[in-house]
């Protein structure tokens, strides 16, 4: 197997920063909020928190983590149960604008899902997508993202792993590649 750094940490911090910055150019976050899907999503969510707050100390920036797992559908096609995460969302969407966040969009499938469990919490006034890696290639549903940190175009065989320090609120992208022999 061999792998390729898409973005290292010193990467992850200005990537970070660009979002955070775009988001306060299209948000006003005493009506916006941002939900992660569980787990990584969360987690990227919570880094995007931090920044958000550190660039408007007076707003409270609501951050919410969302568990997908009984709504994807492929969780009956399993051969092991899968393990739900917890749901965190102790604010209401109900006509606010949300930014669904998640770490990779490939398929589409996690982000369908995720929709799906938004809407078990409310109707929120407008939904948008931000991915920390967009895969472009193999959608299977026409889903994209407003927000991207990186696009990758990658094949069947590869896939992006997103690596978090477990003591830092960083991490690097690496491309792993598991082409048979």
């Amino acid at each position: 197997m061999s792998s390729q750094t898409l973005m290292d940490e010193a990467l992850f911090e200005r990537v970070v920063d660009r979002l955070a910055h775009q988001l306060l150019e299209h948000h006003d976050f005493n009506h916006s909020d941002l939900v992660g899907l569980q787990p990584r999503g969360y987690w990227f969510a919570k880094v995007l928190q931090d920044r958000l707050q550190a660039l408007l100390p007076n707003v409270s920036i609501n951050c919410g983590g969302l568990d997908i797992t009984f709504h994807r559908d492929d969780f009956r096609r399993r051969e092991k149960p899968l393990t739900p995460s917890s749901t965190h969302m102790p604010f209401l969407i109900e006509n606010r604008n949300v930014i669904l966040v998640d770490d990779v969009l490939f398929t589409g499938r996690t982000i369908r899902a995720g929709m799906d469990a938004l809407l078990a919490h409310g109707r929120p006034n407008s939904v948008q997508l931000l991915v920390l890696v967009n895969r472009r290639f193999q959608r299977e549903l026409p889903i994209e993202p407003q927000y991207v940190g990186k696009t990758v175009d990658s094949i069947d065989y590869e896939y992006v792993k997103v690596v978090q320090n477990d003591s830092t609120d960083r991490c690097r992208v690496m491309l792993l590649n598991e082409k048979p022999a």
